[in-house]
């Protein structure tokens, strides 16, 4: 029998938080568009359908992986500035033992956890107002460029690593 020895994981009250307050933006979301529609919608064309999920794809990638919005999840980690050899300012950047921001940088690590969110918020505006299938739409559009990218990025390092193994021969 195999034992796994771990450290006690104390997040277990934050995990809780986080679903409550994720259960509460769904009944919130249910009573607003209930309110606003006279009930909440329950179709959808399949046009739209695929618009939701790739805009949904493409917030999930740009807050779990892009560049641009690093900012936003290095405000859920620990910060400690530090001056190297040189005299040169760095910046370490390290997970938080416990509490909110570590359940929020867990989160923000897990595109299926976020996506969730993602997803409950574009479909809460799809529904909620016209004007937002304007900007679902444009992110649709770039979850698809971002989709083929990713697409010939995978087809390039395959023909590299075909390329790489006949010249080793």
């Amino acid at each position: 029998m195999t034992t796994i020895i771990e450290k006690r994981n104390n997040q277990v009250f934050w995990y809780l938080a986080y679903i409550l307050f994720f259960v509460a933006i769904l009944i919130f979301s249910a009573l607003i568009l209930t309110r606003v529609n006279g009930g909440v919608p329950s179709g959808i064309t399949t046009f739209d359908l695929v618009l939701i999920i790739l805009a949904t794809f493409r917030l999930t990638r740009l807050f779990v992986y892009d560049k641009v919005s690093k900012f936003f999840r290095d405000w859920f980690l620990d910060e400690e500035n530090l001056i190297s050899q040189d005299g040169e300012l760095l910046v370490a950047r390290t997970r938080p033992e416990d509490g909110p921001r570590r359940t929020g940088l867990e989160l923000l690590e897990c595109p299926w956890c976020v996506g969730v969110w993602f997803a409950t918020f574009v479909v809460f505006f799809y529904y909620l107002t016209p004007v937002a299938w304007y900007f679902i739409l444009i992110l649709a559009v770039s979850g698809v460029s971002t989709f083929i990218q990713i697409l010939s990025n995978m087809i390039g390092w395959r023909a590299e690593h075909l390329k790489n193994k006949v010249n080793n021969k």
